[in-house]
């Protein structure tokens, strides 16, 4: 019997069952069967890699918002070699947005995982992710990715699917609403003035950029506009306004992120009022 084909068979089982715990969110079964000193080096910062479980846990629920936004991540090829003690496997994967891998179907996700046996057990002790330098992006392409974004923003505001909104808001995200204080910062402030928006109207809640411009190279993007928010109130009477709106974002391997957003009222210079009553 060759141990070392056993071995590895183990190996790919538990490798499959990683990438199952990611796209079912499954966080304690992601850390199953890694080690308490595991370095990854992964496609997002920090350059000198994450080390230690505990910092490896905090890497991942961000990634798990952008599944949730109908990402993929689907292990499309898995090779193993196995040692006595020591082993290695390394994978190619689709993960991305379904319409940007309909864009590059040849895009892949690179992994490679080294393992260790411990109490008679494999433990992955360490992660490399990366993605290869692409050529010069296509700036259409890219241009459609942040519009697609902002359609998902739409769709889920209207079912008032907070999560949802949240999944393409990054965590140091600064953020200038329409209300004070100056400015929000990070995406649990962010989340706050988002569930209040939520919450105005007993009914429907929309929002859309009808006129949405986006300037994009690579991976930072820019888009702007004129927002249209309509609130159904509780007597059925339904509440219009416009304001600006500026968003910038940032691409990183989890996908694009808004990382930051400016929004105003134009005001009355003769009363200081913000003017909410104005139309395009």
């Amino acid at each position: 019997m060759d141990v070392h084909k056993d071995d590895e068979t183990l190996i790919s089982d538990l490798v499959e069952r990683w990438a199952a715990a990611i796209r079912a969110g499954d966080l304690a079964g992601l850390l199953a069967d890694h080690a308490d000193d595991i370095v990854m080096f992964d496609v997002p910062p920090p350059q000198d890699g994450v080390r230690g479980i505990d910092a490896y846990r905090d890497t991942w629920p961000p990634f798990f918002r952008w599944l949730d936004s109908s990402a993929l991540f689907e292990i499309v090829r898995l090779e193993v070699t196995a040692g006595t003690d020591v082993a290695f496997a390394h994978a190619l994967l689709r993960c991305g947005m379904p319409q940007h891998l309909s864009r590059h179907p040849d895009q892949r996700l690179r992994v490679t995982l080294g393992l260790r046996k411990e109490d008679g057990r494999w433990v992955v002790a360490h992660e490399h992710h990366s993605f290869p330098l692409a050529e010069a992006a296509d700036t259409a392409a890219v241009e459609e990715e942040i519009r697609e974004l902002h359609e998902r923003w739409f769709d889920r505001t209207a079912a008032k699917d907070l999560d949802g909104l949240m999944a393409h808001i990054a965590d140091d995200v600064v953020s200038y609403e329409h209300e004070t204080p100056l400015q929000y910062v990070g995406l649990a402030q962010v989340r706050q003035v988002c569930q209040r928006g939520l919450d105005a109207g007993s009914g429907e809640v929309t929002w859309r950029v009808p006129d949405l411009t986006v300037a994009a190279r690579e991976d930072l993007a820019v888009a702007w506009g004129l927002n249209q928010v309509r609130v159904e109130a509780p007597d059925g009477q339904v509440d219009e306004f416009w304001s600006r709106g500026t968003r910038v974002f940032r691409r990183t391997g989890d996908g694009w992120s808004m990382v930051h957003q400016h929004l105003s009222f134009p005001f009355d210079p003769h009363t200081g009022a913000a003017r909410l009553d104005l139309q395009p």
